[in-house]
């Protein structure tokens, strides 16, 4: 039986309507495009039922025929979403107050969507994490009230099964697939106290010792925590709005790592700079990383966070993996140029280089097998349009919206895993009347002294850093000196590159190996100073590679690295003396 073609659901101001995927592409003639202008789209997680809400009434129908399952008149419903086993709809309006009803009125509902009646309703002040989270079977709900978790079984709402009292609660995660679930809770430091995040296998909440893992950490003013599929580890993003060092205009972030085991660490990145995006591969047991000041680079990590490969430095800030798995895209929207980068994983290959300019929305095809860009309005609010592409860079539809009107947003059909089995990566490109957008190579500017000399390494703006492997042959993981001495290697070469840059430095010749008959004046205040010399650019070395094996350098230790150009000329001077 060949697999189904996934739908492409579409809102702007000419209305919402649904687009067959590739390769027909054509408007579903099962659902009647609404005119007018909706708030929200939503498929259930089996992508069997579609929702919106236009502004007089929310409906839901069946995508497949079109066959209107329940209608509701909620005029202000501004949100909606779908439980995981589609039985219950939960809808949310703006919390609005009046001389009449000074407390307000509950704005969350939940609806049976066989019945059609009102399960619950809530006082939901805030749109983020506005909406309950469910467990894959719908054995457990959980909602985040006044710092405590609420936990709910089975949907009856009426009555709370269990709860978790942290201190300042404020984000919570709840563990993909069924039973036994997990959550990740995070609670922000406070006087002093370190902000933290701690793993909790549900219902055992008693006592300090019941978490399964805990990560405590500074530098938080807000956390982002992502599970893999597997739900036995998650990756927490923490960052500042405000980068207190004013090396970065968009604050510092870190990442950290825990696992159910109890297992935690802090993610080293090899480059300084933000961190953009952190993606789980579907098979759980990797993650991929961007990060770092343009060009930023991107590292796949495995689970004891020891980087597998490196792929160089690019202009890029997203990454997206395959449903399957198969296939990375790296991509720089936003304020880059759209530049997309298609990669096999398993052969660390790269299939196809498309561009995409003016990306604000990206998403992977159920399939696997094609993706999505858009230009959607607020963000940008012309050009707006969207583009249907097979992963090798070849455009299969395209639709432009008018000048006078928008696109607001393009949603995928979901289906349940396993339905779309992986394919052998094409590195072909897939026929197409609308051809491909293969970035032409970018020629890097050069100033008009230059421009009739040959190009040589110094006039580069950035040092461009190819792809690597950074598995050891035989896939044997190294050794502590192994790691050590490659370490020490590149701290090496990027000293050398910084002397190579700097030409105004002069060289300064490298004190005399220990082994060597030290020198002595017959002075003991001259030789002791010598010594102490030493010592502090012996430590400066230490910090430097340090520095260049990722680790994030104090005030007080870059200051003293500062200071290395004036003890090489003190101890220049001192030994001249001699």
């Amino acid at each position: 039986m060949a697999p189904p073609t996934p739908h492409l659901a579409v809102r702007g101001s000419e209305g919402t309507f649904l687009l067959h995927g590739p390769p027909n592409c054509a408007e579903s003639t099962a659902l009647q495009r609404d005119a007018q202008q909706s708030k929200y789209v939503a498929f259930s997680s089996d992508g069997t039922l579609f929702g919106w809400c236009n502004g007089e009434k929310v409906n839901v129908v069946k995508v497949s025929s079109g066959e209107m399952v329940k209608s509701f008149d909620l005029p202000k419903a501004a949100m909606i979403e779908f439980s995981p086993q589609n039985k219950v709809l939960a809808t949310w309006k703006q919390y609005t107050k009046t001389q009449d009803n000074p407390q307000g009125e509950a704005n969350l509902q939940l609806w049976d969507l066989q019945t059609g009646a009102c399960i619950k309703t809530f006082y939901q002040k805030k749109a983020q994490g506005w909406c309950p989270s469910w467990a894959d079977d719908e054995s457990i709900a959980v909602r985040c009230v006044n710092n405590e978790l609420h936990f709910f079984e089975n949907n009856n709402f009426e009555t709370i099964a269990n709860k978790l009292h942290l201190q300042k609660v404020s984000e919570f995660a709840l563990s993909p697939g069924n039973q036994p679930s997990k959550v990740a809770v995070y609670v922000p430091g406070s006087k002093g106290a370190p902000s933290f995040v701690r793993l909790y296998q549900y219902p055992n909440f008693g006592g300090p010792t019941s978490a399964l893992a805990n990560k405590s950490f500074f530098k938080a003013d807000k956390v982002t925590m992502l599970w893999n599929k597997r739900a036995n580890a998650v990756l927490v993003t923490a960052s500042t709005e405000v980068d207190k060092t004013g090396a970065s205009y968009y604050g510092e972030q870190t990442l950290h790592y825990l696992a159910t085991n109890g297992e935690s660490a802090v993610v080293q990145l090899p480059k300084n700079g933000p961190i953009y995006d952190v993606s789980w591969s579907p098979n759980s047991t990797e993650f991929c990383v961007v990060y770092g000041f343009m060009p930023a680079k991107a590292t796949i990590f495995n689970l004891k966070c020891e980087s597998v490969f490196d792929f160089g430095t690019g202009p890029r800030n997203a990454a997206f993996y395959s449903p399957q798995g198969h296939i990375l895209i790296l991509a720089g929207f936003g304020n880059l140029r759209g530049q997309m980068e298609v990669w096999d994983v398993k052969k660390y290959k790269q299939v196809s280089k498309p561009q995409a300019a003016d990306t604000t929305f990206f998403s992977w095809c159920p399939d696997g097998e094609h993706i999505v860009t858009a230009t959607c309005s607020p963000r940008l609010r012309v050009s707006n349009g969207f583009k249907i592409w097979h992963y090798t860079g070849t455009v299969l539809y395209k639709q432009d919206v008018p000048a006078d009107k928008e696109l607001w947003e393009v949603l995928w059909q979901p289906f349940p895993a396993g339905t779309f089995p992986e394919k052998a990566v094409k590195y072909q490109a897939a026929s197409s009347e609308l051809g491909s957008t293969e970035a032409k190579p970018a020629q890097a500017y050069r100033p008009p002294a230059l421009r009739n000399k040959p190009e040589t390494s110094s006039y580069k703006l950035h040092e461009e850093e190819p792809p690597q492997n950074m598995k050891p042959a035989g896939d044997k993981p190294m050794s502590k000196a192994a790691l050590k001495n490659q370490r020490r290697r590149e701290a090496k070469k990027a000293a050398k590159q910084e002397n190579k840059a700097d030409d105004v430095t002069p060289p300064v010749s490298e004190p005399a190996p220990a082994t060597h008959t030290p020198v002595t004046s017959g002075d003991p205040e001259t030789d002791k100073k010598i010594k102490n010399l030493k010592k502090k650019l012996r430590a400066i070395e230490e910090l430097k590679e340090q520095q260049a094996a990722g680790k994030q350098m104090q005030k007080n230790q870059l200051e003293k690295m500062q200071k290395e150009a004036q003890l090489l000329k003190e101890l220049e001077e001192l030994e001249l003396g001699l």
